[in-house]
Parts: structure tokens; sequence; C-alpha cells
């Protein structure tokens, strides 16, 4: 059922709130009584996009414009970012009123001088570390484009990247001709719960497949995350317990109990803990299966190993059938991510295993409403790996169609990494002979598992992992020909890779390693080493007024659409703009030209209008529409309303919104993934 995303205030007593001094700045002009609140200056050529700034080291804040005695603040946070209310110029100097809110609450002037005009709302953020260089900031373009012109890119940028560390530990000044403004910290990753912002001012692509930016760089950098004295490890199995299961939920429990005692072993008991849900299909469509998705167990450490081997030995497969091959495995991970507490645990992994593909959101009895793709989105949000075991078994190869080949590229999408050495964590398992893919699924989990308590002992004792060979070769996707050893070996090397990043990671948080703090810089957002590995993913920083308006925007095509496909009308776009025009206080805005696209019409959210990449419903026309097919049509539904059901898990997720001030709640914000806009 549909959820109307009527956005509520999330607020978290979390480090950065304390830390931004978006908080601190109080507006110090009143309004008198009854007085329409003044709203921020618009952007040229929009309806509702405010003009923002960011704050350059230095800023002042003035009550009265050029006036040394009416200093509000002698000092401002660098990069704060503020509306602008007004413009003034006085003896050649630009002035801008601002506020840190939207609502009319001043703050008061500052010199245009020392700030950023900020125009689009994207914002990056770093990649995993799993084998890329650190990221270098340059002060120039020209800096920057001359090391990837070079003949070795990746060599000029390691040496350039040394001459930096020097530079830090003598703390001499770097030469002017020196191109380095800053550097990702290299022994330590920044921690996914450390918050900052890397607003994008300029994109130019001028090596194909790459984009240089000019960002800022923001950090707080006086939060205080929690110390993790000990790197913990939480193992969760999300199994398919359907009525073909059952060899594989017993021989689960035997992996289990090596695990545990390789734990025990190493001394491990309180730092690796498993979980366990099960998940079949539709108890609406199959009332028989008893559940869509259960928790069986919390994470139990070694500790509690006897609690935990005794839910697995309970745990048994349906004793009905389902509607559909498919199985609710994505019912399974929501469960699993939503439900299950993975706080106190830094190394987060799932093992998906089960011999059957996803119920997508097209299936009527779907409950989740969501795609692979939503589902790989939240798992990230929540900073978890998915490990996809398939049992590739004679039931899966014999449907029609054939099974495997739809699974396979349901579960590699929902696994994939932004790394190409690693490819995704899809682990293909012949289960033609049932012995024999007994056999390599509990390799499998074994190994897998075995590098998760190494990663956790060298952490306990102070020892640094290092990359396994072959983290900087070629993409190594698991799952091609191969006897069940090599399939191991392969996704065993995956593990080790992503247990160095979680490493790393887990120091950042341990030091709370901040970003570089820059005013502008340039960056190039593929690895200049590696340049098919993305060394930062792009966000769009969204309110959460322009969440909920972008919802009902969405709400609005996917109504339409089902109407029209229900009736064959041929009025899809003109039923749009009706709707739309209905629903706005400015109903004029929506005028129809010929040719035009949903973009070009005004419909969707302006914030789309200006980013530097562009989506197929941003370019949809009403003939593109008329020309596609059936399935096809339906593909784009299915696809807008999972989107949709993940911006009402965004809404949910009060950990991850951000205030910049005590103003409107709607100004709040949340780093969306760029993928994850229409």
């Amino acid at each position: 059922m549909h959820k109307t995303v009527a956005f509520i205030i999330c607020r978290r007593a979390l480090f950065l709130l304390t830390a931004l001094t978006f908080i601190c700045l109080h507006p110090v002009f009143a309004q008198n009584p009854g007085d329409a609140p003044p709203k921020p200056l618009l952007m040229t050529g929009k309806r509702a996009l405010f003009q923002r700034v960011i704050t350059h080291p230095g800023a002042l804040l003035y009550k009265v414009p050029d006036d040394p005695a009416s200093i509000v603040r002698k000092w401002i946070k660098p990069f704060t970012a503020f509306y602008v209310y007004q413009r003034s110029r006085i003896d050649q100097i630009q002035w801008l009123q601002v506020g840190v809110s939207s609502t009319g609450q001043i703050s008061g002037w500052i010199k245009a001088a020392n700030t950023s005009e900020w125009k689009q709302s994207l914002t990056l953020q770093f990649t995993e570390r799993t084998g890329r260089q650190a990221a270098l900031f340059f002060k120039t373009l020209k800096g920057l484009e001359g090391v990837a012109a070079s003949k070795n890119p990746g060599s000029e940028a390691s040496s350039l990247a040394g001459q930096f560390l020097k530079l830090k530990d003598t703390e001499a000044p770097p030469a002017d001709v020196y191109p380095i403004l800053a550097m990702e910290p290299r022994e330590a990753a920044i921690s996914r719960e450390q918050f900052y912002l890397m607003p994008i001012f300029q994109a130019v692509e001028l090596f194909e497949g790459v984009k240089f930016l000019q960002v800022a760089s923001i950090d707080p950098g006086s939060g205080q995350l929690p110390i993790d004295l000990e790197l913990k490890t939480a193992i969760a199995f999300v199994m398919d317990t359907s009525i073909s299961m059952k060899p594989y939920i017993q021989r689960t429990r035997e992996s289990v109990r090596k695990i545990y005692d390789a734990i025990a072993d190493a001394g491990l008991s309180d730092k690796v803990a498993f979980g366990l849900v099960g998940y079949r299909n539709s108890i609406e469509k199959t009332p028989g299966l008893g559940y869509v998705s259960k928790v069986f167990s919390t994470f139990k450490d070694g500790n509690r190993r006897a609690e935990f081997e005794e839910t697995l030995a309970g745990m048994a497969e349906a004793t009905a059938s389902s509607h559909s091959f498919n199985e609710e495995a994505f019912a399974g991970l929501n469960t699993a991510l939503n439900e299950m507490a993975w706080e106190p645990y830094h190394s987060r992994i799932i093992f998906l295993i089960t011999d059957a593909g996803a119920v997508r959101n097209d299936d009527p009895f779907s409950t989740t409403g969501m795609n692979e793709a939503e589902m790989a989105d939240l798992a990230a949000a929540k900073g978890v790996k998915i490990f996809a075991l398939h049992l590739k078994t004679p039931a899966g190869r014999i449907t029609n169609p054939n099974n495997h080949i739809s699974a396979e590229r349901q579960y590699r999408s929902l696994t994939r990494h932004s790394d190409p050495t690693i490819g995704d964590l899809y682990v293909s398992i012949d289960a033609e002979k049932p012995k024999a893919g007994l056999a390599g699924f509990g390799d499998v989990v074994e190994q897998v598992s075995g590098q998760m308590v190494a990663l956790a002992r060298s952490t306990a004792s102070g020892e640094r992992l290092m990359l396994p060979s072959g983290s900087s070769g070629s993409s190594g996707s698991s799952g091609s020909p191969g006897s069940p050893s090599d399939v191991a070996v392969e996704i065993v090397r995956k593990a080790a890779i992503l247990g160095y990043a979680m490493q790393l990671e887990f120091l950042g948080r341990q030091q709370a390693t901040q970003a570089p703090q820059v005013v502008t810089s340039w960056v190039s957002d593929m690895d200049l080493s590696r340049p098919d590995t993305p060394a930062f993913e792009v966000a769009v920083l969204l309110t959460k007024n322009q969440l909920s308006d972008l919802h009902l925007r969405m709400k609005i095509i996917l109504d339409q659409a089902q109407r029209t496909k229900r009736t064959g009308a041929r009025d899809f776009f003109q039923s749009i703009l009706s709707a739309a025009a209905q629903t706005s206080r400015d109903p004029l805005q929506f005028s129809r030209q010929p040719d035009q696209n949903l973009g070009e019409l005004g419909f969707l959210a302006e914030f789309l209008d200006d980013l530097p990449y562009r989506s197929a419903i941003m370019r949809l026309t009403e003939e593109d529409w008329y020309r596609l097919s059936v399935g096809e049509q339906q593909a784009i539904v299915d696809g807008l309303k999972s989107k949709m059901k993940r911006y009402e898990q965004y809404h949910d997720d009060v950990s991850n919104w951000v205030s910049f001030g005590p103003g409107d709640p709607g100004d709040a914000v949340y780093r969306v993934p760029l993928n994850m806009m229409p």
C-alpha cells in the first residue's frame, strides 16, 4: 500500500549538529507580528530553487553591511551553508544578507567575496579503499590535467602523494609550483559515519569517461565519533527456507559449528556474532508458507553459541509450495537490514543463500515493492556487504524461462561493487549434483567467514592487513565455469580485499579521521592510477521538502501511466500535466508545447534540471512513451515504483537526516545517491 511521504522532522543528537555552526547562527532580526517572513532569492530562471553560498575561512557576519561596529560574529565556521536573502553593493563591495534556513530567519550580512556560490545540490563521497590510491586535491584544473595527461598518471600521483606526506611531516611550506592542496588520509579511511560534504561547483570532462570536478571539502572536525576499542564482526545468514532448501539448511549448521570452533581457538568468541533470517514467499497468496520473512535469531557471539546453534537446528523448510519459483529474497534482506541490531559491529556481512531468483516489484504479491538496485542502496546505507550464494539446481535450470539466467543477473546487480577488481559478490554454485553442490556451498561459507575472523584477529593484535595479490588487476566476477574450489578461491580473494577496506574504515572511525578541509580544489572522479575505478560517488543533497515534492510528482506519473495503460488512452502527458496543475500553487507553469520532454515541461523537480547527468525519465517525450512496448512502459513504471519505496525508507532513516540550522524542518537534508534519482 502506498505510504504518503509527509516528512516530519528527524532529529538525532549527533556530533555533527554540535560541530556545525549552522545551528549556532541564530537570527538577529525579528519579524513584526503579522509580517510575512522574507524569502531567499531565487536562482535565475527557477521558480522554487533558492540561491545559496558556502563561506570561506575568515568570513565575518555583520548586522549592518560595512559597519565594523555591528559585527554579529567574528568567526564563522568555514563552509557554513547560507541562503541568500538580499544582495547589495556598497563602495564596489558586494554584500549578501544571509540566513541558515529558507524560512525567513536572517542571520546577518556577509561579504560576497568570502563565499562561493553553490548552484547545484551535488556532493561527493569517497568510495571504499579497496585498492585505489588516496585521492589528491589539486590547486588548479591545469595541475590536475597535467598529471592525468602524463605517460604514467598513477606513478605521478603516487610521487606527489609521497611529497605531500613529507611536507606534512616536516611542516615545511610547499613550493608555489607544487600542485597539491590536500590529500585524502592514506593510513585510515574516513568512516561512513563521519559526516562531511564535498559540494561540486563545476564539472568538466577532458578525458573520456573521467570527470574533473571543482569542489570544496567540508568536515566539521570537532565532532566525536564513539570510539571502537575492538573491531567486532556480524555475519547474518539470510536463507531461503522453501521446500527445496532442506539439505542446505543442514549444511549451514555444520559450517556454523566449524566457524564457531575457529573463533574459539583464536580467542575471539566475543568479537564475531551470527544472526539468522529465513524467508519464503507471499502468505497472502499461500497462507501455508507460514511467514514471508522472519528473524530466527538476533546476533549471538561465541559466548552464546549454544543459543544460536539451537535456533539454527530448529529452522525447517516449508511444507507448502510457493506461487512462483522466485522467492521473497528482498523481503529477507529487508528484514535483516532493518530489524537486526548492526550498530555494535563494524564489519558487517550477509550470506544470501538461495536456489531461486528474487520476487521483483512487478509481482503483484511483492511485499517490499523494491528491486535489486534499491536493495543494494539500502545495504550500502547500512554498511553491509551481501554475498549472494546462488545454488544452481536442476529445478532452476528446467524452468521456462531458465531461472538461473535471470537470478544470476539479479544477484550480480544486487552485489555489484564499484571496484572492478571485485566486480560483484555473486557466487555461482554448481548444484546439478547435490553432493558436489553442498560441498561447494559449505566451502564458500567457511572460507569467507574465515576472512572476517582473520580481519577481527589482525585488528585486535594491531596487525595491518595487506591487499591480496590481484587486487589491482582486471575484474574477476565470480561464477565463471570452474571447479568449486576455483569459485571459493575467487570469492575469498574478494573477501580479503573487502577485509582490507573494512580495517581502514574501522581505523578511520577509531581515530576520528577527517576529510581534508579546503575552500576549493580540483579532483578526478576516477582513481588516477586506475582510471576504471571510481574515487568518489556522487550524491544529491535533497531537503525534506524537495524529496516530498519529488515523491508526489513521481506518484502522479505512476498513477497516470497505470490509468492510460488500462484505458488505452493516448493522453498520458496531458493527464500528467492536468494532475500536476491541480496540485500546484502555480497551475500555469505546466503549459504544453510540442515535442517537450518531462524535464522541459517543468513537471519534474527543478533541482534535477541542472545536474550534469541525464536520466531516461527526464528525457521522455510523449512520442517516446507511445513508441515503447507495453513491457518497456511497465519496466519504467516498476523502476519508479521501486525508487519511491526507497524514498520512503530515506524518510524513516532518522540517523542520516542532517539539519543545518534551527529553522524549518523541511530544510533538513539527506545525501541521496545519484543512481537513486529518477
